[in-house]
């Protein structure tokens, strides 16, 4: 038996469930808040257990991953091929005949040589390594530069370069294809990076902001630059308006303190002071704190169409971001080797009791999408830029950026069933929640 939810997660999953029965929301939020329509609210939901809402919203739609165990393969986009050049490898780099995801290790782009990044050179970005590491990296030490899993000696602050497209935002995918697909969005090139945010990346910002006597966000900033001549995402919620950027107002709001990254004695991650707990996601943040921070890191919160776009591998619209092989509840093994959910990590016994049941980023190696990003599924679930509402169409580029109430995050957490960490799910809260279940990570200009 798993603990209750967090109260504040089940709350919100709850409201946002009674909310589709309702009719107070559209089809397209509805269907994607948990990946199936019409799920019940069971009547003990915010009770003793509080894994039943979450057990029942599984049970209502079918556990993906109970399917009988699906192989990677190439087909799906998810290993070698036999041979390997640019049409093969348009995303990663060439090691012998094997198309590589970017990493330090394989640092390269369409289907060039591979080439490995160290020294001082040790972050692989645009395909090329380089020696600059963002602030939150440049200390180095926990956290900063122990990537993957804590026991890594790569760059925390790795970015890799997703290639832009089309896809939809609303699919089923069992393992045999997208179907239903809906809600057709474009995305531009950008990054996203590999990891989440630590809390030793964490760190750096909370003593960059100086208890508010320090760094706050520069007024417009924030923006997706690279986009519409300078004026960034389009706003889908106000046609022919665009980003706004950081609003000076919104400075009050950036509050990292003990006392607030605290939020959850069972699960937060943050500590007073360095520790153990360095290479874990940074939790209990609100959303303007996530996108204060990757402004100060030099780049920003993605959209959540660039969000998905980089978990579903793009028009490869796929069940989860490394593709269709199942997930298994072992851990070792396939309980935490592709995903860290379902109270499996680390011993596989399917029970949390604390924040030992959060891995450190990147552990679940297998786990990788396309474009080479790690935990986009499980761990911890991640801001998004935007508000959440019904999908507008078209959107090219496109954001909701009129304020509704909650803003978006993605990704489900280390508690959530298999069914619950799809590509195409949606959930939300207040920008000031602060949770044990929500991190985020940062996008960055191509």
């Amino acid at each position: 038996m798993k603990p209750a939810v967090p109260a504040v997660a089940l709350a919100r999953l709850v409201a946002m469930v009674a909310a589709c029965g309702a009719g107070g929301v559209g089809v397209a939020a509805c269907t994607g808040i948990i990946g199936f329509p019409d799920v019940p609210v069971p009547e003990e939901a915010g009770g003793a257990d509080g894994d039943a809402t979450i057990e029942a919203a599984a049970e209502a739609g079918g556990d993906a991953a109970a399917d009988a165990s699906r192989d990677r393969s190439a087909a799906d986009g998810e290993g070698g091929a036999s041979v390997c050049d640019g049409a093969s490898c348009p995303h990663g780099c060439c090691n012998g005949a094997t198309c590589e995801t970017p990493s330090p290790t394989y640092c390269g782009t369409s289907g060039g040589a591979c080439a490995a990044c160290s020294g001082t050179t040790p972050d692989c970005i645009l395909g090329s390594c380089s020696a600059a590491p963002p602030p939150s990296c440049a200390p180095g030490g926990a956290g900063m530069t122990t990537c993957p899993a804590g026991t890594g000696t790569s760059s925390c602050c790795a970015s890799q370069e997703v290639a832009g497209g089309t896809y939809s935002r609303m699919y089923t995918n069992s393992g045999s294809g997208p179907t239903g697909t809906a809600d057709s969005a474009t995305v531009s090139n950008f990054r996203l990076d590999e990891y989440e945010v630590t809390v030793g990346r964490f760190r750096q910002f909370v003593a960059a902001w100086n208890n508010g006597a320090g760094y706050t966000p520069p007024a417009g900033s924030g923006k997706h630059t690279h986009l519409n001549g300078g004026q960034g995402l389009a706003n889908s919620g106000s046609a022919g308006t665009y980003e706004t950027g950081w609003v000076a107002s919104d400075d009050s709001n950036i509050a990292p303190t003990t006392s607030n990254l605290s939020c959850d004695a069972s699960y937060q991650t943050w500590t007073a002071s360095a520790g153990s707990n360095e290479n874990l996601p940074i939790n209990c943040v609100n959303w303007w704190e996530s996108y204060a921070f990757c402004i100060w890191d030099g780049g920003f919160l993605p959209s959540e169409a660039e969000w998905e776009y980089a978990a579903a591998g793009g028009s490869q619209e796929r069940e989860y971001p490394w593709g269709t092989a199942a997930l298994g509840t072992a851990c070792p093994g396939t309980g935490c080797e592709y995903a860290i959910y379902n109270c499996d990590y680390p011993i596989g016994s399917g029970s949390c009791t604390g924040v030992t049941n959060i891995a450190p980023v990147g552990t679940a190696t297998l786990g990788g999408g396309v474009y080479g990003q790690l935990d986009l599924a499980g761990n911890v679930s991640e801001w998004n830029l935007d508000w959440y509402a019904t999908y507008v169409n078209p959107c090219t580029d496109c954001a909701y950026l009129t304020a509704t109430s909650p803003r978006v995050f993605r990704g489900g957490y280390f508690l959530y069933l298999a069914s619950l960490l799809l590509p195409p799910s949606r959930y939300g809260g207040t920008p000031p929640d602060r949770d044990g279940d929500v991190g985020f990570r940062c996008a960055r200009t191509p």
